[in-house]
């Protein structure tokens, strides 16, 4: 039996902390004769709060950029260069918006998808959206997407090729590419920026330090990027520190090698460049090595540009640099948080790390108002040019006089129309490839991880395979040990590595929703349709031994294992694992029933053998009526205060007090169209909140003690995800063709995997999802099979078959592997798997998907299914372990998806490689697609200047 420690128990309940980013101080700095010479508030992170982070083996501590440019500047990577459609309207305020639509393959396993970009004064949202090849989307449809539903004038497309340089400057204007960064001396004693500035040259250590940096460079004739550097007349010095990571190319500004004058005390030519970085780190001697408080404080330096300070000193006893990092508060926090102790004694380590939080945190300096306005200011003037500019030039265009009601542009009939709408769309081709040319030529393009090595390294939420090749699309499902139960179409399987499925029950017990609570050895699903849906409970031990490992349920064998109280529900939710108490609420129409099971988690591990009830444990607690039939129900602990429950229904979430019934509004979501998919309960410092999901949004609810909430900080996913996982520091929206994976402390991108047809299964503990695995043969031409690529001016066709019939209409014969992301590598805590091999890890995490019974029948008609079960040998099973609570969870819709070409795959079968997606000849099987194909920025285009 697993025995849970304190921390695994936070673990289960979805703890996190905001402490491990530092807290925000009042520094004051004071001159050698103690006046006071300055003070601010800052951020200050020093590792002192980072106990979980301990010798920085965690995940937390791996260093990953924020908001990556390949993967977000999407105007370049995307639309440059091919053929889209760009829009221009008035919003109700009367303020001008642009619109960029685009049909798109490009890393999305060759399947078509509208990419749509809405630039504002406030900035650019950016979506994708599932292309239906027989109703192509209308711009109305996208626009509502956006939230944008009222406008004072309808959008009118730009046809000119110039709007496209244009579209380009709003993007660049999100971020520089390239960075630069002041390094500044500092001897031990020094107060003043005076003092700091005019030391003309510095130690053998400090010189060391700069070596980890970056490479010397000669800034006469230098021809790449110069961080405002002259590299003519050697105004600034005569040579600087330059490198390059994942991409980004970074001047440092370093003090002693920028231009010193005896005759001017305040060193006004150093001050120029290093107090204008946003970022600077301060390089500062200690006289003692024993001293771990060394006396720099950001006040002592006066600049009103520099945001972020990084404090670094060095210690000759162990040859280790330990670091401060110092934020203006107004500075979101950034990742990754520093590691306790801060000390990093191999320099390639500690030079990886410095730079990616000097990355993220100059990207989210540029987010603080005094950044924000200004960029602000600028967007809005450049967007209110462009409107007035091209209204004029649309009105004088005859091309523009075709309908907009469809992102894909009417067939032309008349020959001569159609000659000057080729010709049109040809000279936007060669615009936008020749801007895309001279921007990657300029050094300015989105940056590629195909340069950084990380094909080397294992990243955090590299998934391994589970099982390889089911032959069924699952519905629902739950973790038992390391095995994994699913509802399929054919019937119920259990799921084990390196062993054939093992059927548990038949297609005539059609299970909608799966539960496994293995700390009282119950296994829960929810069966039949409508007024007949009810609950079921078994025991875990009935599937056990040589008898039961034989044999396959049925509809009859049911009968006796029935809540009858829960006759007609429609979905249910279980407490999260690590209570005291198994809880379960059952919704039926607008009615929630409370159960409870009888015995506690503590009396059931002190007496398993005598825990042996089904439906007879469960209590009946009370019926709570609420206004509207729910599509998300999560339960929530209250800590010190009563249990709460959160309900969803159309456009709203409510909390719903599990003592008295009482009922208050937590959020109404604006908009005509709402898809509410989660509720998620986290606890920040124990205080209990709620992660709500709808459309394309995951909003961070905190709940007071009087019935009021806090408004908590949102973000957006690329893509409507049908479920979302909580686990600290990741936030992971699974879509049904992408994991995007971004930070629960600022909700900023960190990486997005393309993956068809995907499913995420349970979240419970270690992460199980499937994807499709079969590819499509869609590249050969219908006439005479040719697979050889032509030129086209047009968007992607869809994949059809020789009828010409779209693929997935013919629900071709799909299988699917089964994924496993081990917990222990998202969280980075110790886990001891080693040890006890069959149980699962404690989650910090959301629950399992919950799946009504409209989801099931949504994928039953969008998605295509295999051969029924197929009866084989018995995988050897797990023993019963009482290791742990399940809980379900709730998504009310799941959006179509289709099967893809797949990547390539290395041999080792149980895990994924990264890769190239080039077919090799010599392999005989088909690999499921591999998530981590890292790609250059224009590898995926061809570039002709004709």
């Amino acid at each position: 039996m697993r025995r849970f420690s304190c921390q695994n128990s936070d673990s289960r309940r979805g703890a996190f902390s905001r402490k491990h980013y530092g807290s925000v101080e009042l520094l004051i700095s004071c001159t050698a004769d103690g006046a006071v010479q300055g003070a601010g508030r800052f951020r200050v992170e020093n590792g002192e709060n980072n106990e979980a982070l301990s010798g920085g083996t965690g995940s937390s501590n791996i260093a990953l950029l924020e908001n990556p440019e390949c993967q977000t500047r999407w105007y370049f990577k995307y639309f440059l260069g091919k053929v889209h459609q760009n829009y221009v309207g008035l919003d109700e305020d009367r303020s001008p918006f642009f619109l960029s639509v685009v049909l798109t393959d490009a890393n999305n396993h060759n399947v078509p998808q509208y990419r749509a970009i809405l630039w504002r004064k406030t900035g650019t949202q950016k979506l994708c959206l599932p292309h239906n090849p027989s109703k192509p989307l209308s711009i109305k449809s996208i626009l509502s997407s956006f939230s944008l539903d009222k406008m004072e004038r309808g959008p009118k497309e730009i046809l000119s090729a110039e709007i496209q340089k244009d579209l380009l400057q709003l993007e660049e204007q999100e971020g520089a590419v390239n960075f630069k960064f002041g390094v500044l001396y500092a001897k031990s004693g020094q107060k003043t920026d005076d003092e700091m500035f005019s030391n003309e040259c510095g130690s053998d250590n400090f010189d060391n330090f700069v070596q980890i940096l970056g490479e010397d460079i000669t800034l006469k004739g230098w021809d790449r990027y110069r961080g405002g550097l002259d590299t003519k007349n050697n105004t600034t010095g005569i040579k600087s520190v330059y490198t390059v990571y994942q991409g980004h190319e970074i001047m440092f500004h370093v003090s002693t090698a920028l231009p010193y004058s005896k005759d001017n005390r305040q060193q006004v030519e150093r001050k120029r460049h290093i107090g204008n970085d946003i970022v600077c780190i301060v390089f500062q001697e200690k006289e003692d090595d024993e001293d771990e408080t060394p006396s720099f404080k950001p006040s002592m330096l006066k600049s009103h540009f520099t945001h972020i300070f990084a404090l670094v000193t060095f210690d000759r006893r162990d040859e280790s640099y330990r670091l401060t990092v110092f934020s203006e508060e107004s500075v979101p926090l950034f990742y990754p948080p520093l590691p306790s102790p801060p000390v990093f004694k191999d320099s390639q380590e500690f030079r990886e790390f410095l730079l990616v939080k000097l990355i993220n945190g100059e990207k989210a300096a540029l987010n603080t108002p005094a950044f924000a306005e200004k960029r602000q200011r600028t967007m809005d003037m450049l967007i209110k040019n462009l409107h007035q500019e091209y209204m004029q030039e649309i009105s004088k265009s005859p091309l523009n006089l075709r309908s907009l009601s469809e992102v894909i542009p009417e067939t032309v009939t008349s020959i001569k129309t159609k000659k000057k709408e080729e010709a049109r769309q040809a000279e936007f081709l060669r615009v936008g490839q020749e801007l895309k040319l001279n921007t990657i030529v300029k050094g300015d393009a989105p940056t590629s991880m195909a340069t950084t090595g990380l094909l080397s390294k294992r990243e955090p939420w590299e998934p391994q395979v589970l099982h390889y090749d089911f032959p069924h699309q699952v519905l629902c499902g739950d973790s038992w040990g390391e095995s994994l139960v699913v509802s399929t179409e054919a019937g119920c399987y259990l799921i084990q590595e390196e062993a054939t499925p093992r059927l548990l029950f038949d297609k005539s017990v059609p299970i909608k929703q799966l539960s496994v609570v293995e700390h009282h050895g119950l296994l829960l699903f929810r069966a039949e349709k409508g007024k007949e849906c009810k609950v079921h409970v078994f025991r875990l031990s009935d599937f056990e031994g040589g008898y039961n490992e034989a044999l396959v349920r049925t509809k009859a064998d049911c009968k006796d294992h029935r809540l009858e109280r829960t006759k007609g529900c429609h979905l249910y939710a279980l407490s999260r694992p690590g209570g005291s108490f198994l809880r379960m609420v059952v919704a039926i129409k607008n009615k929630l029933l409370l159960l409870t099971w009888k015995h506690s988690v503590a009396w059931t591990a002190w007496n398993p053998s005598a825990d042996t009830d089904t439906v007879e444990g469960f209590n009946y607690i009370r019926e709570l009526t609420i206004n509207d039939v729910p599509s998300v129900v999560t339960l929530v602990d209250g800590g010190r205060q009563d249990n709460m429950i959160c309900v969803g229904y159309k456009h709203q979430f409510d909390i719903v007090n599990e003592k008295n019934g009482n009922t208050y509004r937590l959020h109404q979501v604006e908009g005509n169209k709402v898809e509410l998919t989660d509720a998620i309960d986290v606890y920040e410092d124990g205080e209990p909140k709620v992660l709500l999901c709808y459309n394309h949004v995951c909003q961070l609810k905190s709940l007071s003690d009087a019935e009021e909430t806090t408004n908590g900080f949102e973000f957006g996913w690329n893509s409507e995800p049908h479920g979302v996982v909580c686990a600290f520091p990741y936030i992971l929206a699974f879509t049904p063709d992408a994991i995007e994976i971004r930070l629960l402390v600022n909700g900023n991108l960190v990486h997005s995997m393309p993956m068809p047809m995907l499913l995420l299964v349970t979240s419970k503990f270690d992460l199980y999802f499937v994807s499709a695995k079969d590819p499509i043969s869609s590249c050969k031409d219908n006439n005479n099979g040719s697979t050889s690529p032509t030129i086209s001016f047009s968007p992607p066709t869809t994949p059809t078959t020789g009828k010409g019939e779209p693929l997935w209409g013919k629900a071709p014969v799909t299988k699917y592997c089964v994924y496993q992301i081990p917990l222990s590598s998202l969280v980075g805590h110790p886990t001891d798997r080693a040890c006890v091999k069959h149980g699962p890890v404690p989650a910090m995490m959301s629950p399992l998907v919950r799946i009504d019974d409209t989801v099931v029948r949504n994928r039953r008609e969008l998605f295509s299914y295999g051969p029924g079960p197929q009866k084989g040998p018995h995988g050897q099973h797990h023993p019963h372990l009482h290791t742990g609570m399940g809980r379900a969870a709730t998504v009310d819709k799941t959006s179509p998806a289709t099967p893809t070409p797949p990547g390539r795959f290395l041999s080792r079968p149980n895990r994924l490689e990264s890769c190239s997606s080039e077919p090799d000849p010599s392999v005989t099987f088909s690999p499921p697609p591999s998530p981590f194909r890292f790609s250059s920025v224009d590898q995926d285009e061809d570039i002709d200047l004709k």
